[in-house]
């Protein structure tokens, strides 16, 4: 009965990388079958060289998510923990999200080569995300300023507020 919340997240887990394996698979054969197969004609060095970035998207994504998702035993092979939990965000949803505009880019692809562009998305947002991390790190501490009056007197009007004993009111019945 310890363990059924570990039983439960390995069970999830075990399915969502099934599931997420069928997508890239089903994406796989799509493209290989309607762009290398049917318009072999119009086949270029450029379009093996897409296969081969996506696989690597694909590849390197699941088999991050797949150590994430991999459960813990102890020495006598007892479930300890059932792994990561798959729906959180962080880095886990950023992955998914690699695999999702894999999968999107590599099937739009066979349309027209434009939507290549729309793989930009996950540098520009790892861009964005890393300018945020930068400037928390690089931003100016205000302990050298001179704080004015009215700052002042708003810092200790809150700090006073803060420390009050906090009152809680009841209902009479």
């Amino acid at each position: 009965m310890a363990n059924q919340g570990a039983k439960k997240r390995k069970e999830e887990n075990s399915k969502h990388m099934a599931k997420l394996l069928r997508v890239i698979i089903i994406c796989n054969v799509i493209y290989v079958i309607v762009r290398l197969l049917i318009f072999h004609s119009s086949v270029s060095w450029k379009h093996f060289v897409g296969l081969l970035v996506t696989s690597a998207a694909y590849a390197l994504s699941y088999k991050q998510l797949a150590q994430m998702a991999e459960p813990a035993y102890d020495d006598d092979g007892e479930l300890l923990d059932g792994g990561y939990d798959m729906s959180t965000g962080g880095i886990c949803s950023y992955l998914h999200d690699v695999i999702y505009i894999t999968s999107f880019v590599q099937v739009m692809s066979i349309l027209s080569g434009k939507f290549w562009y729309t793989y930009l998305v996950i540098p520009a947002f790892a861009a964005y995300k890393l300018s945020g991390l930068a400037k928390g790190f690089l931003s100016h501490d205000s302990e050298g300023v001179p704080e004015d009056e009215k700052t002042r007197k708003k810092r200790e009007k809150l700090e006073k507020k803060a420390s009050r004993p906090k009152f809680v009111k009841t209902r009479s019945k």
